[in-house]
């Protein structure tokens, strides 16, 4: 009888650490291959429907985004000891695509976009903690360390 209580434990307890693993993981979706010119429609188009533009506003900013995503495409296709000496370049691009787009956009309109600018870069520190980078080692907290003595 204790043998069976026994077997019937350690069965419970195995199905129990089998079954408590998660098999769900979801597949990564593949992102689609958008050409610069399809990345800057996206990106113009986004930005006219929460900043409401006017017709003369989007047609300069499809510019700015489609020479920033030509750019970028040209960047990303050099070999990485090329990308490493090109960093400042890639951020003084796109500092100075900033800058346009703050001369073409209102002050409210300007408002609006750092705040989104703001809450996208938000969503994504908490996405890459979430991918693992932002749990480390830690020294484990022990609410009631034992007395010395």
């Amino acid at each position: 009888m204790k043998k069976l209580i026994l077997t019937m434990a350690i069965a419970v307890m195995g199905f129990t650490a089998v079954f408590a693993q998660d098999s769900t993981k979801r597949a990564k979706r593949q992102m689609p291959k958008l050409t610069a010119e399809q990345r800057a429609e996206k990106t113009t188009g986004m930005m006219e429907k929460k900043l409401n533009l006017t017709a003369d506003q989007k047609q300069k900013i499809y510019a700015i985004e489609l020479d920033k995503a030509k750019k970028m495409d040209a960047f990303r296709t050099e070999d990485r000891a090329a990308i490493k000496g090109k960093m400042k370049d890639r951020k003084a691009d796109l500092e100075k695509s900033k800058a346009d787009l703050d001369k073409i956009l209102t002050t409210d309109q300007k408002s609006k976009l750092d705040a989104f600018r703001a809450e996208a870069k938000e969503k994504g520190g908490k996405m890459r903690k979430g991918m693992g980078r932002g749990k480390q080692d830690k020294a484990p907290v022990v609410s009631n360390p034992p007395a010395q003595g």
